[in-house]
């Protein structure tokens, strides 16, 4: 096996992401144009999307990170606006599109079609959540947006599957895709339920960090692979086993969530990267064998399904905006009254990703009598024309739509008082502790010592409040700022003379290691208690 292509396109697609953090265009749709770009160079091989890698293998990490960087309360807060556009619009969009392809394309069969509309109907929340972070959306569209992501996958994958069944000719009834639909998402959090205990018990009596980290890294694909074995929903499963793990991280060993938070920015990092890297490799892949569908009518079909697809999603978020309020005095009550502006946000950021292509890569060449499947190259083509019109079109002007409707953004000043406050409090429960503590004689300690762990406290305590300060008249920093970079210098001054101490041979690499270990976790402490 040859690894030297799949080096290369980790390597650049890493290299164009951090180069993406340095221009105004979103990295997500940085790497898509690379990739289309690179794709007909001469000599560079070609990637195909494997849907066996990239279901099983690829979304169950990136569901995970983001599951755990999400916040269950905030998600439960907005369930009803989740659950209608991770299951209700889903499906809506699954039967709304189908059927008009069925009809734009002449001799695509109805059951071809479905496939299609449920392949096309997840929206990657990615690259929407990714530009809500940059341009400081609203927390509640950024949770909106972030909890469809997380299941809408499952919807559109048990659609698929029900859609698929009835095109192969397996005798697919209404029935039986509701039965499995429900046995699909039924089974899904389910086994996430009986699983997220156990693996929570299992990470905080483990007393070892990198064997944490190792189960850390094993949970995803465990939970993926358990559901799938018994044709329930492994990425519900996934899902609800990261959103309680997130939930009660604060129970794990302080070593492993430092481990364990900078081993998964990098996964999620590189896997992201890669994936979105690969839609636009794939360019080849899909134009090869379009056969009658060439040309022109190709065209107009990309046209039109990517016009239905958007469309679609504006008729389903408004209604599901409004409605709800005015048939609910409760919901009102309790959500307040929407913004037409945030459902326009939500309406535009629909943009398709790499599961789309994976499962339109997995549609089988033939049905079960032998022939060939209807219209599977053209599939292939519209999910690939459709994501690549939501990534560059919705993409590129989701940041300026943002910013011309001038929504509220986080209020910082409120967020920072009320982190001030729960310092405070916190503070104050410390310093109660500590007093406790040293009236034990088992506990005493020389004054000056006593008195660090009180500074302690105090710099904590005082290091949020100083945010809101004025800044230096002479440098411009806050004197966070300035707390932060003299910290750094005295540190890079002690790394410098242990490092001269090695050479010089008065210590060796592995006291020097430990040193450095020592001054590391002091200055990620300093970092942190000026942030």
């Amino acid at each position: 096996m040859d690894v030297m292509p799949l080096l290369l396109l980790v390597a650049g697609s890493a290299a164009i992401a951090a180069a993406g953090r340095r221009t105004p265009v979103p990295a997500p749709l940085l790497l898509v144009a690379v990739g289309l770009a690179v794709s007909y160079v001469p000599g560079v091989p070609e990637y195909a999307l494997d849907p066996h890698i990239v279901l099983p293998l690829i979304l169950p990490p990136l569901l995970h990170t983001a599951a755990t960087d999400s916040s269950y309360l905030d998600l439960r807060a907005q369930l009803r606006p989740v659950a209608l556009l991770s299951v209700g619009y889903v499906l809506f969009a699954t039967f709304a599109v189908g059927w008009a392809a069925y009809l734009i394309v002449p001799g695509l069969p109805l059951t071809a079609a479905l496939v299609l509309g449920a392949v096309v109907a997840p929206p990657d929340a990615v690259a929407a959540t990714a530009i809500a972070r940059r341009v400081g959306l609203p927390s509640r569209i950024t949770t909106i947006l972030q909890g469809e992501s997380l299941v809408n996958d499952a919807t559109a994958i048990t659609a698929y599957r029900v859609a698929l069944a009835a095109a192969v000719g397996e005798g697919a009834t209404w029935a039986g895709g509701i039965g499995e639909f429900l046995l699909a998402a039924v089974g899904g959090i389910g086994v996430g339920l009986v699983l997220m205990v156990p693996i929570h018990w299992l990470r905080t009596h483990l007393r070892e960090p990198l064997l944490q980290n190792t189960l850390s890294l094993l949970i995803p694909f465990v939970a993926y692979a358990v559901a799938e074995q018994v044709h329930a929903s492994g990425v519900l499963a996934v899902v609800v086993v990261a959103l309680y793990l997130g939930h009660r991280a604060w129970e794990v060993d302080f070593a492993t969530r430092l481990q364990e938070t900078a081993v998964w920015k990098m996964v999620a990092f590189v896997l992201e990267s890669t994936v979105f890297a690969l839609i636009g490799l794939q360019l080849p892949v899909v134009l090869r064998g379009l056969g009658e569908y060439e040309g022109l009518d190709a065209a107009w079909y990309a046209v039109a399904v990517f016009l239905v697809v958007v469309v679609t999603r504006f008729v389903w978020v408004y209604p599901a905006t409004f409605l709800p309020g005015m048939l609910s005095a409760r919901i009102r009550e309790r959500e307040g009254s929407p913004s037409g502006k945030s459902a326009f946000i939500v309406s535009w950021a629909g943009m398709r990703g790499v599961v789309s292509l994976a499962i339109a890569f997995s549609i089988p060449q033939t049905v079960n009598g032998g022939e060939p499947f209807p219209g599977r190259t053209l599939i292939l083509f519209l999910t690939f024309t459709t994501v690549i019109g939501t990534l560059v079109i919705q993409g590129l002007t989701l940041p300026p739509i943002i910013r011309l409707l001038r929504l509220p953004g986080r209020d910082l000043q409120a967020e920072t008082l009320a982190e001030a406050n729960a310092q405070a409090q916190a503070s104050r429960a410390a310093e109660r502790r500590l007093d406790e503590l040293l009236s034990d004689e088992r506990n005493a300690l020389p004054g000056p010592l006593a008195d660090r762990l009180r500074s302690v406290l105090e710099r904590r305590r005082n290091a949020v409040w100083e945010r809101l300060g004025q800044p230096n008249p002479v440098t411009g920093e806050t004197a966070d700022d300035t707390y932060r970079r003299l910290a750094r210098e005295m540190i890079s001054a002690e790394r410098e003379v242990f490092v001269k101490l090695r050479d010089g041979r008065y210590i060796d690499d592995e006291m020097l290691r430990t040193l450095l270990r020592r001054l590391d976790l002091e200055e990620a402490a300093a970092y942190r208690e000026a942030t």
